[in-house]
């Protein structure tokens, strides 16, 4: 067997398509084998009576990670509006990064979305492994030139099917997983038009993108692979009076809620990935 160094420099190249010189991956080693740290970024909170009952964003994300081999640390993006808040990480010290949903509307523009839309291209340049949630998904695919908007059907809630496409064959992520899956979903905007060099994922009947991918590294869902049918059932009934006014059949969401194991894997999956796995 080789050493840990040959390993490592195999699993990188294998990803990438470029071999790392393995004196780089040996000086990793020298001094810890994961210096960077893996960052989720929370958006936003979810509602007061979900976050007492079953936590927040960034608790479900890291649960559906699973384990990791490297410091795992919140960014909450509140912290990124205050003058003396929080800086976003360099590049160079992130291991990987993913973006939560967020309550918030990716075309409102506030000020730490922006922040973060201007900091996402610089980890794509980078070749940072990132995934996108939800509002993370439509802030990839506008940071890197694609277009957000209202969907033009309204909202799409609940649990839903999901169509793997073809180009799953060769993603590191979508390739294991069935060409059809149950997902979570609750979203009112979309990504409209893709950037130029985009891999669409996944779709289904509504939305045209539920998952792309940017780069070798990157990739947006509008999915919740964090949620599961208790979180679900909690936003349906958070919004049910709003979903009652838009002709939705609540009783109907509700009872259609089911655990989604396969799209929660997704995450799952990408943090192997993170870590040098396939």
């Amino acid at each position: 067997m080789g050493s840990v160094a040959d390993l490592l420099s195999s699993n990188i190249a294998g990803r990438f398509g470029k071999v790392v010189p393995q004196v780089a991956v040996r000086s990793k080693l020298e001094h810890g084998i994961c210096m960077e740290k893996f960052w989720i970024v929370k958006a936003g909170a979810t509602f007061t009576d979900t976050a007492d009952r079953y936590g927040d964003f960034e608790q479900w994300t890291r649960d559906a990670l699973g384990a990791v081999h490297c410091d795992v640390e919140v960014l909450d993006v509140e912290r990124l509006d205050d003058e003396c808040g929080q800086a976003l990480p360099d590049p160079a010290k992130c291991r990987g990064v993913v973006v939560t949903g967020s309550h918030a509307m990716v075309t409102d523009a506030l000020p730490w979305s922006v922040r973060l839309e201007s900091w996402i291209p610089e980890l794509v340049d980078a070749e940072v492994p990132f995934f996108g949630i939800c509002y993370g998904h439509q802030l990839l695919a506008r940071a890197m030139g694609g277009q957000v908007g209202y969907h033009r059907r309204g909202r799409e809630i609940g649990t839903v099917e999901i169509q793997l496409l073809e180009t799953c064959h060769n993603d590191p992520l979508f390739r294991p997983l069935p060409s059809c899956i149950a997902a979570h979903v609750v979203h009112a905007q979309t990504v409209l038009e893709l950037p130029a060099d985009a891999v669409r994922l996944a779709s289904n009947d509504f939305e045209l993108t539920h998952a792309f991918r940017v780069g070798p590294s990157a990739w947006g869902v509008q999915f919740h692979p964090e949620y599961d049918a208790a979180i679900m059932r909690s936003y349906i009934e958070q919004l049910a009076d709003d979903l009652a006014a838009e002709q939705y059949d609540v009783p109907a969401l509700v009872d259609a809620v089911r655990e989604t194991t396969v799209a929660r894997e997704v995450l799952w999956r990408f943090a192997q990935f993170v870590e040098g796995g396939d």
